[in-house]
């Protein structure tokens, strides 16, 4: 949020864009944006501060099961309407051409689109390339248009390991890379970890970096393989982790017998909390961080208990998956950790 009167402004039409969206009511969230720059408002601050701001209220209101799916994905569509619904600006003096797109596997698309208005708005010309971007669909672009820097974003961790991948692709191909979301970690841990030149926590820190330039991968070389890789445990884990879905929730089943009562949703919820469990878990051994698996267990602890669920409910889950892992020393070390972490909030 800038400082003084701009973030007293922003402050003020964000809690009006909110009572909008909350609403689900386009027109009235529409007009509030051109208002809002009507009434003086710089047009980076309505993208960032206004609807950034107001997006970023509807994941904590999902996350306290103050909010629906439903209204969730209404509340994006709304969002990425009102920054499509801005007014072009006039262009500065152009600075040089960039790529932003979202990791393969990368649904939440609203953080690249808001950083591609920005960099836009700053005079860069922007190839944008949506969610879900493929890492050989990411690099042939790049040999078209010639475009100096790729800048990547992705809000869960679970995806790193195709985030490598398209580094490295488009390091080979030439191109610094920076990376931006939630997925790379606090300070951008994991963005070190896997080679990206560069880690932005958001828009405007991103913009700034990228002002400043960002030089080719050292030697022209791509960023190389993990070393932690070679034990194969993370290879296993994800090849069968349908595998460890199905055994987990067959164990479950005989260990809870209240689960005979759950109906088919109860029973979908229960087999997609373990899906994301082993997701979490190969992600973890895939950067060699136990901080990522006890910190999405935390997380899940905290989801559940919002929702009336004990978090101890997720420690059979674990304990099953240690014994279906026994001959695995650092993924049981994670689940370990990860067990204490859910005893924490117990």
């Amino acid at each position: 949020m800038p400082p003084g009167p701009q973030g007293e402004l922003a402050a003020e039409w964000a809690g009006r864009l909110w009572r909008a969206v909350e609403a689900g009511d386009e027109y009235v969230a529409l007009k509030t944006v051109r208002d809002a720059l009507d009434a003086g408002l710089e047009p980076e601050s309505v993208l960032l501060d206004v609807i950034g701001a107001v997006q970023h209220r509807v994941g904590v209101e999902w996350a306290a099961d103050r909010m629906s799916v439903a209204a969730e994905h209404a509340a994006t569509a709304i969002s990425d309407r009102a920054v499509a619904a801005l007014p072009p600006q006039e262009n500065p003096e152009p600075r040089g051409r960039v790529t932003v797109a979202c990791v393969d596997g990368e649904w939440h698309a609203l953080p690249a689109r808001l950083l591609t208005e920005v960099l836009r708005l700053r005079g860069w010309q922007v190839d944008y390339l949506g969610a879900q971007v493929p890492s050989s669909h990411l690099v042939s672009p790049l040999h078209r248009t010639g475009s100096e820097t790729v800048a990547l974003s992705s809000s869960l961790p679970t995806r790193l390991p195709t985030a490598h991948a398209a580094i490295t692709a488009c390091q080979a191909a030439g191109a610094p890379v920076m990376v931006g979301g939630a997925a790379f970690g606090p300070g951008g841990r994991y963005a070190r970890v896997l080679g990206a030149q560069a880690w932005a926590p958001d828009a405007r820190a991103a913009a700034d970096r990228l002002a400043e330039g960002i030089p080719l991968p050292a030697g022209g070389r791509p960023a190389g393989e993990l070393p932690h890789l070679r034990d194969q445990e993370y290879t296993m884990v994800k090849r069968s982790s349908r595998e460890l879905v199905r055994a987990t929730f067959s164990g479950l089943e005989k260990r809870c017998p209240a689960m005979a009562d759950y109906s088919e949703a109860q029973r979908e919820r229960t087999a997609e909390d373990l899906a994301h469990i082993v997701d979490f878990l190969g992600a973890a051994l895939y950067v060699d961080d136990v901080g990522l698996f006890t910190g999405f267990l935390g997380w899940t602890s905290d989801i559940l208990a919002a929702r009336g669920v004990p978090p101890a409910s997720l420690l059979p889950g674990l304990d099953l998956l240690d014994e279906q892992l026994r001959d695995f020393p650092r993924t049981r070390n994670l689940l370990a950790r990860g067990r204490e972490a859910v005893e924490e909030r117990c």
